[in-house]
């Protein structure tokens, strides 16, 4: 009921509102806009062999446009095919590199970064401990680095010093081991063990590595003080010749997706560790529910998968196709982690190697290796469908992007 004592109470405010309201819409033109948020710096990783690239290139990304600018030269070095950066934890950053050579000179360079420019200084330069380096990975403490090299069959660890230098290997692990398990069915590409990433669990307790070469997925408990690896165990998806490569672990830390590098199929994994502190276990266990990346009928001795990543909301997985030369997306179901297709579209290029969302997730950047290109999709975070390429940079053989 509204009473003569509350109608007396409430006239005064009613009175007012016109003039607040006047007020409001004479202050809105003078209220702070939200700022925008700032370019941020985009590291490249090119192919120096064909002597047009020379390593290490810089670009300003800007995450309200979605423009790049061009690429410039911030460090000469060999084949620099991985890239990773430090936390930002004691107010300076460094950036490692590994040189991806065919043979026993291949190394890992370590650079500081200026963080006002994004310019790179070296600071030293040690053995990746086997041939053919190919993907590094810091612990999230940044005091240690893991290595997989391709063609040496191994996999290597160091320790971070405070200065950003990294120490020469603690630990070679020969993947030639028979305890690695069986070579795969595929005697060209599988003739030798050839572990292809080193990726680090959400809790930074375990590292896990893709053997393309033995259709394995080995775990190893580390410790990030020592570099230290316990010992390894060893799962598969019970599908010789797949080739596994790369992991993407979802958000929720508790499904694991691996690409399958010559069958062209994404897996995915349950993973459960223990709470031991003394004798901590890792388990993958293969949910046996494979998605194709490329088309029906499209030939699988034509494609090579290259890429996999997950949005941060956990809702969609994206991943790349040389030979199809597309991009996919997938819908990752909320309750079991299943994968259902929403879009496949062209990468704009040829090869890609690697891709990567922007840190807005806003927009995906594609590395095309054999069309010199880097292309540029914008990204809708509720379908999870990107389009383009709304615009396409010149850089020649790109292998890898690092947002920094």
């Amino acid at each position: 009921m509204f009473s003569r004592r509350r109608f007396l109470v409430t006239l005064p405010a009613l009175a007012a509102a016109p003039r607040l309201a006047a007020a409001q819409s004479f202050l809105a033109p003078f209220r702070k806009k939200p700022i925008p948020p700032q370019p941020v710096f985009v590291y490249f990783g090119a192919d120096t062999d064909k002597g047009v690239s020379k390593g290490i290139y810089l670009s300003r990304f800007d995450p309200a446009s979605g423009l790049l600018t061009l690429p410039i030269l911030v460090a000469e070095t060999l084949r620099p095919s991985f890239l990773a950066i430090s936390p930002n934890t004691v107010g300076r950053r460094h950036l490692y590199a590994v040189n991806a050579v065919n043979d026993a000179s291949a190394s890992i360079t370590s650079f500081l970064v200026d963080s006002a420019t994004g310019a790179l200084r070296p600071i030293n330069q040690v053995s990746s401990a086997g041939a053919g380096p190919c993907y590094i990975s810091l612990d999230a403490t940044g005091e240690a680095a893991f290595v997989a090299n391709y063609y040496g069959s191994s996999i290597a660890s160091y320790r971070v010093l405070p200065s950003g230098a990294l120490t020469e290997p603690v630990e070679r692990i020969d993947y030639k081991n028979p305890k690695f398990g069986h070579r795969g069915p595929n005697a060209v590409r599988q003739d030798i063990p050839h572990p292809h990433s080193v990726h680090l669990s959400p809790d930074n307790r375990f590292l896990l590595v893709n053997d393309l070469g033995s259709d394995h997925i080995s775990v190893f408990s580390i410790d990030p003080a020592t570099a230290r690896l316990g010992p390894p165990a060893l799962f598969s998806n019970n599908r010789p010749g797949s080739g596994p490569r790369h992991i993407a672990f979802h958000p929720n830390g508790r499904w694991v997706y691996s690409i399958n590098e010559i069958d062209s199929t994404i897996d995915r994994f349950l993973w459960t560790t223990t709470s031991s502190q003394t004798d901590p276990k890792g388990l993958l266990v293969n949910t046996g529910a494979p998605v194709k990346t490329i088309a029906p009928n499209f030939p699988v001795a034509k494609n090579t998968a290259a890429e996999v990543a997950i949005s941060l909301d956990g809702n969609f997985l994206y991943a790349s196709n040389r030979g199809e030369d597309s991009l996919v997306v997938f819908r990752i179901a909320p309750d079991d982690g299943a994968l259902t297709l929403v879009q496949r579209i062209s990468c704009g290029g040829k090869t890609p190697r690697h891709f990567t969302l922007d840190p807005s997730e806003r927009w995906l950047l594609c590395e095309n290796q054999d069309s010199a290109s880097i292309t540029i999709f914008r990204r809708d975070a509720a379908s999870g469908r990107i389009g383009g390429p709304t615009q396409s940079i010149p850089l020649d053989s790109p292998m890898f992007a690092l947002f920094a």
